[in-house]
């Protein structure tokens, strides 16, 4: 047998392999979080990319919630703005709020969805996140000290219209959402939303399948500096603990606490997989082994 034979051969048992899981996934809704310093490399941004184009063409619903920090944080010091953060959320001032509209709504999103159409013959359109998501000023007590913790603009998801979303996925387009929200019944006012906060409050209302972090980590790691230490399976009884011993900590917390309140409204399974592994939604959803961290609701 030839070289070229055995390799067709292993791509076609390739294909096998996914075969069900395609089945399995036919017509169901998958919400995407993409965001981190992954952004910043193109080659990962189109690996990402033509995976969610693949789902679309075997008939899943891709849904992609992206964030831009990295973005947003070159303009801000290109402006002399130091970026401030607090207990893992953007700190939000007026200015700061004007120019992450700007970077997620005029720049990263048009240039996500221009990927997608152009470059991938997937129909992609844009969702700005104030036009579908209402919130509320996010507010907090240090525990410790009992002293207000007050991030600016930064809110607290009160209100999704779904409505815009399933009409995309109904009519075959994947919808590409900012992590914005207005204030209700005040447009003019914006709050800046975690990104992995919007991602799961999406997929809370659409009820979806999964719910995908792609994140800059291989998935939750039982030791932060050891790459090795993956925890494959993440149960729900078991995340108090882990936030109590400061394993579940800073910017895997929005994740976290998003990923359960998920899986309490109905969403089968969460992931956070490494967004720079390439292809790393294909090899998560569609071969039997996959990769990254899943969490599972064992409390039903």
């Amino acid at each position: 047998m030839t070289r070229a034979m055995q390799d067709n051969i292993q791509k076609a048992a390739v294909l096998i392999e996914a075969l069900p899981h395609i089945q399995r996934f036919q017509g169901e809704t998958v919400v995407v979080k993409f965001g981190g310093s992954a952004m910043d490399n193109l080659q990962v941004v189109r690996d990402i990319l033509h995976d969610v184009a693949f789902m679309g063409c075997v008939g899943m619903r891709p849904v992609l919630v992206h964030g831009g920090g990295k973005a947003i944080n070159a303009k801000l010091q290109a402006e002399g703005v130091q970026a401030t953060f607090l207990h893992g959320l953007r700190v939000t001032d007026a200015h700061t709020m004007d120019v992450v509209e700007q970077v997620l709504n005029r720049e990263v999103n048009p240039g996500l969805v221009r990927i997608l159409n152009e470059e991938f013959g997937c129909k992609a359109r844009a969702i700005h996140g104030e036009d579908i998501v209402t919130a509320r000023k996010r507010v907090g007590r240090n525990p410790a000290t009992g002293e207000t913790l007050d991030w600016g603009f930064v809110g607290e998801v009160t209100g999704v219209d779904v409505e815009p979303v399933q009409a995309f996925l109904s009519a075959g387009i994947v919808p590409v959402i900012t992590p914005l929200a207005s204030a209700p019944g005040d447009p003019s006012t914006l709050f800046n939303i975690n990104a992995d906060v919007a991602a799961a409050g999406l997929a809370e209302k659409l009820r979806a399948r999964k719910l995908v972090f792609l994140s800059d980590v291989p998935g939750l790691l039982s030791d932060p500096a050891n790459p090795e230490s993956l925890i494959s399976t993440l149960r729900l009884s078991e995340v108090q603990g882990l936030i109590d011993r400061g394993v579940i900590a800073g910017g895997m917390l929005p994740k976290i606490n998003g990923a359960l309140k998920a899986l309490h409204a109905g969403v089968r399974k969460t992931h956070i997989i490494n967004a720079a592994q390439p292809h790393s939604l294909l090899l998560e959803l569609f071969t039997d082994k996959g990769i990254g961290t899943e969490i599972i609701n064992d409390t039903l």
